[in-house]
């Protein structure tokens, strides 16, 4: 009785033993799939990094061009302010 016992707790301990191991395979190929998904995660979390980056420069060098624009302009309106003046005193 006891050998009979004995033999069926060692079956049970090879049964847990291969369904541990099998667990734990699956554990690793689901570490492994948690990793390519950081991975893909971290490649888009750059790439849209580097598009804010882009776009912030494009914007800050936009803004930059507005504003000598409308220097020029301001100057362009001194200008003919001047001309005004001048066409004045010419026909005076």
């Amino acid at each position: 009785m006891m050998k009979q016992e004995m033999s069926f707790l060692q079956a049970e301990l090879t049964c847990y033993k291969v369904e541990n191991e099998t667990l734990r395979s699956g554990q690793s190929t689901n570490m492994g799939a948690v990793k390519q998904h950081v991975d893909v995660a971290l490649q888009n979390l750059l790439r849209v990094t580097n598009h804010a980056h882009t776009t912030i420069h494009q914007l800050v060098f936009g803004a930059e061009t507005l504003s000598l624009v409308a220097d020029l302009l301001k100057s362009v309106g001194r200008m003919s302010e001047v001309e005004k003046e001048d066409e004045g005193k010419a026909q005076s």
